[in-house]
């Protein structure tokens, strides 16, 4: 499975509470790498480069979006799951990313090459 080591069923068959901090958000392009419910990183899927200037940076998700092929849509404020956009709210910018094809938890050796410039520090401290 590469870089990411659990599905997106394996997040689901525990009953119990979820104590892990770090969940993978995988779009087409992208993963959405969070902490603590924060974006401290996001990567290119084609590349592996993580991206220093990315809008997610540092937010919270505020939920999901369906699109339907009739023009429907339908929000998700919970936590998005595959088939629905993330969306992020932030003043007035907010985001909207291609829709998920699955949702992950990031193997230690990923978390330990999270860039740690201001982003990562800033989210980690909120």
């Amino acid at each position: 499975m590469g870089a990411l080591e659990s599905t997106a069923g394996d997040l689901n068959d525990y009953g119990g509470h979820d104590r892990r901090r770090h969940r993978v958000y995988v779009t087409r392009n992208t993963e959405y790498h969070f902490r603590d419910g924060f974006c401290v990183a996001v990567r290119d899927r084609r590349t592996g480069d993580f991206l220093q200037g990315h809008l997610a940076l540092r937010r919270r998700i505020h939920g999901g979006i369906r699109f339907y092929m009739n023009g429907a849509i339908m929000p998700n404020s919970g936590d998005p799951e595959p088939g629905e956009a993330i969306y992020f709210e932030a003043n007035g910018r907010d985001l909207v990313t291609s829709p998920l094809e699955r949702v992950e938890r990031p193997t230690k050796e990923v978390v330990s090459a999270y860039p740690t410039g201001k982003s990562a520090k800033a989210a980690a401290t909120k």
